[in-house]
């Protein structure tokens, strides 16, 4: 996994404790033990997780400096799959985290891990809307608002919140100048794939990484 191309490597990664209310994670294999994280943790000061984030890009003097990282690409504001496509030029995508913007409203964060080519994360917001649409059941508010997700979703919203790539510190570090970007944390080199958690720093979490106000009216679908 050396190559600075999109290489065909599987990627998926465990997306933990980031879904309030609404048990969205892909479960966890009991025989894996994830030893690595990326991302914030809960009540962590935003400046604080950004700072230290920044600190994972710096190259260690006695380091491979051509080895490939795996990080996690937190974003200001929501995009669309084409603008992810755009900000991360030729890195490796492994993961794309989506949360339909909805004002005072926790809509669900839903994690599809794409396959090494710009099309699969182009199609990723389908993926996302058929596994949502398959977990609608009832007319509550959580239902409500996981049918009003699923169908921005089916419309290729913007609603890309953060991915998952992969690629050397300096080509992390030019992501992280990129506009749009808000964050890039790296992991070590010799982090596995498919045993760390990734909990991504919401656009919408400015101050302090807690849970947003969830009573905002939801929209009717159709």
């Amino acid at each position: 996994m050396t190559s600075r191309r999109w290489l065909a490597v599987p990627a998926t990664v465990v997306l933990a404790g980031i879904v309030v209310g609404l048990g969205l994670a892909n479960p966890v294999s009991p025989s894996r033990i994830s030893t690595d994280r990326l991302g914030p943790d809960s009540g962590e000061a935003v400046a604080a997780y950004l700072d230290r984030a920044r600190t994972t890009l710096e190259t260690d003097p006695d380091a491979d400096r051509e080895a490939e990282h795996w990080a996690l690409v937190s974003l200001d504001t929501p995009i669309t799959p084409t603008q992810l496509v755009e900000v991360a030029h030729d890195l490796r995508i492994s993961q794309v985290l989506f949360g339909v913007p909805l004002d005072r409203v926790q809509t669900p964060l839903v994690a599809v891990p794409v396959a090494a080519n710009p099309t699969a994360v182009l199609r990723a917001p389908t993926v996302a809307a058929a596994r949502l649409q398959a977990s609608a059941v009832g007319h509550d508010r959580q239902s409500r608002v996981v049918d009003y997700s699923a169908a921005q979703l089916a419309e290729s919203c913007a609603c890309v919140v953060a991915a998952t790539a992969r690629g050397s510190l300096e080509q992390l570090r030019q992501l992280s100048d990129r506009p749009g970007v808000r964050a890039v944390e790296a992991l070590p080199a010799d982090a596995v794939a498919g045993a760390f958690s990734v909990t991504p720093l919401l656009p919408t979490q400015t101050t302090s990484v807690l849970p947003g106000p969830d009573d905002g009216p939801v929209p009717d679908v159709g």
